[in-house]
């Protein structure tokens, strides 16, 4: 029966993203296209002095990105910290300086990683107007990023990639809003709470008394997953009842985070126009998604032990209602996009089980990805396997058209060892320096030894990669991890969106070559596999060296 619920859970998700992917492809390639403004937006352009029909060099667009996310920043930030005066905020104090600005990071960064407990630390008024907003530019941000990059391929000889703001306003407005609120009503009819409630006092069956937080639950539920931001409007994220009640909701959470990813390929192939290349991006992220979620659901049905062969399975950290498949699903579906929220405890899995969720953020989190992050990275590396087949075959590397030479591949390559750098650099320094190793040894790590390296590992790794989930045994709410944390996810969105416009503005400049019998067809099987293939050896490789320090000698302890 087991099997069997788990073979449907798996048929229905495929079916439904099957369904959805041209039509929302084709929609997206139209809304990033199109001419014509609503006059919601006409206002907001005059609002803030934006020309719609002005075109954009890639330094132009990125200055646009940077300005806008510092200003979000801030204002999260001055948000939390004025928490206390604000309405709405269920008597809780003002947040800590250093929380803030790691929570204002986190949020901006579109990781939404979490170093509190949110219904006893975030105020309503907070939630809505600092986190849930940040939620939808986020993503629009890395759509828009996303789309900058794709006109770089379609344009020939253009100095620009296009209109940023007018990008993040259709992102937010066009597609995010109306798609949450219909995934709200969803969500609400499951049994998502959505109230102003605040704490209601109840009586347990033991006959003690029990503060229930209530909340505006469902409308922030859908934009972090539909944006793959993550984080959870209460402490145990999407275990929780009142934020996952049932097992169609948790499936419905899968479509919602695979949805805007999966269906961007598509979007890719209008916009370039050869559907045929957005098929072949697609067969990529989902063979590297089939593969992991097959390991990880083996891994934790085959757990070791008399009590794990007793259930049936590694239970541990897995929430009964749903059981180890459709924990599993979720957990490869939020790591493998940058999502990071979870419905069971990926700290309490197997050795081996615990590792697959962190290398599918190492992997660069392209099968599918985030919302607009996946398909860039995606392209990065494609554009590597093509530099690297064209070194075998001696021609000059081409892809959709246009050269890779030495300025595409440099960016490229700068693109895959920004998070690397950043997950091996702050675990590093983590345990190097003196006084920060005493205290992350005494204070956040609570598992001592092998899984404590691998929880401080999953943090940076999570942060880095702009996920946001965490091996739940690590408090990281210190002054080490808020900042440096902070810092890494900061870095670890933004440098390589720096690589990514550049990148853009490069092949836009370029005019299309002609393709020749020396020219690597790109959308064919053979392309497929070389593809998957640097994916797995650029970038999970790189970590296997610290990966032997943490939970491949937990595994094989």
């Amino acid at each position: 029966m087991g099997v069997l619920f788990a073979v449907l859970q798996a048929a229905t998700l495929v079916l439904i993203l099957a369904l959805i992917y041209r039509p929302l492809g084709d929609y997206m390639a139209h809304l990033y296209s199109s001419d014509r403004d609503w006059k919601v937006e006409r206002g907001l352009y005059r609002l803030i002095g934006v020309d719609p029909r002005a075109e954009q060099s890639w330094p132009s667009y990125l200055r646009g990105v940077l300005a806008f996310s510092v200003v979000g920043l801030l204002f999260v930030y001055v948000l939390q910290r004025a928490q206390a005066v604000l309405p709405y905020s269920l008597g809780l104090p003002a947040v800590p300086e250093g929380l803030s600005f790691n929570t204002a990071a986190s949020f901006v960064a579109n990781t939404n990683w979490q170093s509190y407990s949110p219904e006893l630390t975030m105020g309503y008024t907070v939630q809505l107007a600092g986190l849930a907003v940040q939620n939808f530019v986020s993503a629009a941000v890395g759509i828009a990023v996303a789309i900058a990059l794709v006109r770089g391929f379609a344009r020939r000889g253009s100095g620009t990639i296009g209109n940023f703001w007018v990008d993040l306003f259709r992102g937010s407005f066009r597609l995010l809003l109306p798609l949450s609120v219909v995934g709200a009503v969803v969500l609400i009819i499951g049994g998502v709470v959505q109230n102003f409630n605040g704490f209601t006092e109840i009586t347990t069956l033991a006959g003690n008394t029990q503060n229930v937080p209530g909340g505006p639950v469902a409308s922030q539920e859908v934009i972090k997953l539909l944006g793959t931001n993550g984080g959870g409007f209460f402490n145990v994220n999407s275990a929780h009842p009142f934020e996952n009640p049932t097992a169609w909701t948790s499936l419905f959470q899968n479509v919602l985070m695979l949805a805007i990813p999966f269906a961007l390929p598509r979007t890719f192939g209008r916009m370039v126009g050869s559907n045929k290349q957005g098929y072949a991006i697609l067969a990529v992220m989902a063979t590297l998604f089939v593969i992991s979620l097959t390991a990880l659901s083996a891994l934790e049905a085959a757990g070791n032990g008399t009590a794990p062969e007793l259930a049936g399975g590694a239970m541990e950290g897995k929430e009964a209602r749903f059981g180890i498949f459709a924990s599993t699903l979720f957990g490869s579906t939020s790591t493998l996009t940058s999502t990071g929220a979870v419905n069971s405890m990926h700290d309490s899995y197997t050795a081996l089980g615990g590792m697959m969720p962190m290398l599918n953020m190492m992997l660069g989190e392209v099968a599918p990805g985030g919302v607009g992050s996946g398909l860039y990275g995606m392209l990065v590396l494609a554009i590597i396997a093509v530099f690297i087949a064209g070194l075998l075959v001696g021609r000059t590397p081409e892809y959709l058209g246009k050269k890779i030479g030495p300025r595409e591949i440099k960016l490229a390559s700068l693109y895959i060892l920004v998070t690397p750098t950043l997950v091996l650099a702050g675990t590093a320094l983590s345990f190097a320096i003196p006084g920060v190793r005493e205290d992350v040894e005494t204070t956040s790590i609570w598992n001592p030894g092998i899984h404590g390296m691998s929880e401080v590992l999953y943090a940076f790794t999570s942060a880095s990669n702009n996920n946001g989930s965490a091996f739940a045994g690590l408090t990281a709410n210190t002054p080490w991890f808020n900042t440096a944390l902070g810092v890494a996810m900061l870095l670890g969105r933004f440098i390589p969106i720096v690589f990514v416009l550049a990148l853009a503005g490069s092949l836009a400049a370029q005019d299309r070559v002609p393709a020749t019998a020396g020219t690597l067809p790109t959308y064919r099987p053979q392309f497929v596999g070389l593809l998957v293939g640097v994916t797995v050896i650029v970038t999970a490789l790189t970590y296997f060296p610290v990966l032997t320090l943490g939970p491949l000698a937990e595994g094989l302890n």
